[in-house]
C-alpha cells in the first residue's frame, strides 16, 4: 500500500491518520492497554497504561518511520534513507526500511548504548558512529544526505511521521472508549501532536496532556511565545524526550489539539520507572515513564479514566541500574550515610548490630581509616542501606545518632 500526505503541512486531518492505520495493519502491533490498580488508587479514578514499550523495536517510533518511508517515491526509495538517532528512532527506521526493502544508513553518537547500536544493526541498517551528541550526529546525517541523495527521515518534524504516531490515539479510543484524559511524554512533539489530532477530531471532550522533563522543557516557553524556542543544553536522564527545540510541524498541532504541557522532575521520573517495574511488571525507559511521573507528581489533577502512554522500553541496563537506585532513594527505599566513629576494635560490628535492631538492610560498607580529614583515633564509615520508606530513613538516622554516632550525611 502506498501512502503520502498531500495536504499542507499544518492541515493534517483525521483521514490522514486513518490512512496510516490501514497501512500499519500487520506491521505495527496493536499494543495492549493494561489497568493499573496502584495508580488508580492514587488518582481516584481508573488509570490504564498504553504499552508502546511492547511495540516492535521497543517503542512507538516504528509507526511514523514506516509511514514516512512507505510514502517515498520510487526514485527516493532507490536512493535509500538516512537517519540520526541515539536509539528508538534508529531502530524504527532500520526495521521499517528492512520491511520495505529500502537501504538505510543510521548515524548514532559515538557513546550510544551498545545494546541500541547492536539492535539497529540487527534490523538491517548500516550504522555509522559519529559525533558526541545527537546534534553533531544529525549534522553528519544531513551531510550524508546531501552527498548521496539519500532521504533524511526526521524523527518528528514531518507530517507522515506525525500521522503514523497518531495511530496510537485511534487505538486508545478503540480500546478504552470511556477515556477522559490521555497523558503523553513530549520531546520534539510528534507523538503528542499525532495523538492530539486523532483524538480531538473524534472526541474533543478528551483532555490530552503532554509531559516534559524539567531540564528539557522547550514546549512551555515555546507555547507562551507563540513559536518554537530553543532550550540550550537540555539535561535529563530521559534521552527519548531530551530535545532542545519543538518541531515546526508538530508545534502548530500541539497548540491546536493539546490541552496542557506539564513538567516533571528527575526524581519523579526515577520513581515512575521503578513503579512500572515493580507494580506493572513492565520495563520502561525514563521517557516512556514520564506520563506516570506526572500522575505521581499531582495525582488529584487528572480527570479519569486516564490512559498513560508508555512510549518506549529501550533502556540501557547501566542506566537502568542507576535510575532504579535513584528511584529507590527518591522513594525513601535507599539510604546513603557517612558516619564518624572511634577507630577501635569492635566498633564496626557494634554499628552493624545497631542497624539490625532498626531493620535496615546493609547493601555496602566502606571503612576509611587513613585520611587527612580524620583525627588520629577516628575512622569514617560509608553505608548504603535498603530501607522501607521516608519514615524508616528518619528512624534509622535518629537511632544511629541516639547510639552516639556522628552522622555526616
Amino acid at each position: 500500500m502506498s501512502f503520502r500526505t498531500s495536504r499542507p503541512l499544518h492541515r493534517l486531518m483525521l483521514d490522514d491518520v486513518r490512512g496510516a492505520q490501514k497501512m500499519l495493519s500487520g506491521v505495527a502491533r496493536v499494543t495492549a492497554v493494561e489497568g493499573s490498580r496502584h495508580l488508580s488508587s492514587l488518582v481516584g479514578a481508573p488509570v490504564h497504561l498504553k504499552c508502546e514499550n511492547l511495540q516492535r523495536t521497543g517503542s512507538f517510533k516504528l509507526r511514523g518511520a514506516y509511514v514516512r518511508i512507505a510514502g517515498l517515491r520510487p526514485e527516493e526509495k532507490a536512493a535509500g534513507v538516512v537517519a540520526a538517532s541515539a536509539g528508538n528512532h534508529a531502530q524504527g527506521v532500520a526495521l521499517a526500511s528492512k520491511l520495505l526493502g529500502v537501504r538505510a544508513t543510521v548515524f548514532m553518537p559515538a557513546g550510544a548504548p551498545l545494546p541500541k547500536v547492536a539492535a539497529t544493526r540487527e534490523y538491517g541498517a548500516e550504522v555509522r558512529l559519529q559525533g558526541q551528541v545527537v546534534d553533531e550526529t544529525l549534522a553528519a546525517a544531513e551531510q550524508y544526505a546531501r552527498e548521496t541523495g539519500a532521504v533524511l527521515i526526521h524523527p518528528f518534524d514531518h507530517p507522515d511521521v506525525i500521522v503514523g504516531q497518531g495511530t496510537v490515539g485511534l487505538e486508545i479510543l478503540e480500546q478504552c472508549p470511556e477515556v477522559r484524559t490521555i497523558v503523553v511524554g513530549v520531546g520534539g512533539g510528534g507523538l503528542v501532536a499525532g495523538i492530539g489530532l486523532a483524538v480531538k477530531s473524534l472526541r474533543p471532550d478528551v483532555r490530552v496532556i503532554g509531559v516534559q522533563a524539567e531540564g528539557a522543557a522547550a514546549y512551555p516557553p515555546s507555547l507562551a511565545a507563540g513559536h518554537p524556542v530553543v532550550v540550550e543544553s537540555p539535561v535529563t536522564m530521559a534521552d527519548g524526550i531530551r530535545v532542545g527545540r519543538p518541531g515546526d510541524v508538530p508545534f502548530d498541532l500541539v497548540r491546536e489539539y493539546v490541552d496542557e504541557v506539564r513538567t516533571v522532575s528527575e526524581d519523579a521520573l526515577s520513581s515512575a520507572l521503578l513503579l512500572c517495574l515493580e507494580r506493572a511488571k513492565l520495563v520502561v525507559e525514563p521517557a516512556g515513564a514520564s506520563p506516570v511521573a506526572a500522575l505521581l507528581s499531582d495525582p488529584g489533577s487528572f480527570r479519569g479514566p486516564v490512559v498513560a502512554v508508555l512510549s518506549g522500553g529501550n533502556v540501557d541496563p547501566l542506566l537502568l541500574q542507576r535510575v532504579l537506585r535513584h528511584g529507590m532513594a527518591a522513594g525513601g527505599r535507599y539510604l546513603s550515610l557517612r558516619l564518624r566513629v572511634t577507630d577501635r576494635p569492635g566498633v564496626l560490628a557494634s554499628l552493624l548490630a545497631a542497624l539490625t535492631v532498626v531493620d535496615a538492610n546493609v547493601l555496602d560498607v566502606s571503612h576509611v581509616r587513613t585520611d587527612p580529614r580524620l583525627g588520629l583515633t577516628e575512622a569514617e564509615v560509608e553505608l548504603h542501606l535498603e530501607t522501607k520508606g521516608p519514615e524508616h530513613c528518619r528512624e534509622v538516622t535518629e537511632a544511629l545518632r541516639d547510639a552516639g554516632y556522628t552522622v555526616l550525611g
